[in-house]
């Protein structure tokens, strides 16, 4: 099979995303993580302010989830795997 990412303009894909391209950390609420912890969660793993990981972690438990960080897929994806070996429901897209 020819690998036609060595052509694309795009770049190399990487677990079907692009990795040059700007993608979403996503968290989504869970009815096991208190808001503390989750709120130290994305100040410690994602530098977050404490103002800004307090409306993240209001706007996943109200809406079901919320981008707490953009970037590319290999910046994303260490805090993805942070914040899921704390328990945390998070994912790129």
């Amino acid at each position: 099979m020819i690998d036609s990412s060595k052509n694309s303009p795009f770049g190399q894909e990487n677990e079907g995303l692009i990795t040059h391209e700007s993608a979403f950390l996503i968290l989504y609420n869970d009815e096991i993580n208190s808001y503390d912890f989750v709120i130290d969660s994305l100040i410690e793993v994602c530098e977050h302010e404490p103002v800004q990981a307090e409306q993240c972690t209001f706007i996943a438990h109200h809406k079901g989830k919320c981008d707490v960080k953009k970037g590319t897929y290999s910046s994303l994806k260490p805090l993805r795997d942070a914040l899921t070996q704390r328990g945390l429901n998070v994912v790129i897209k």
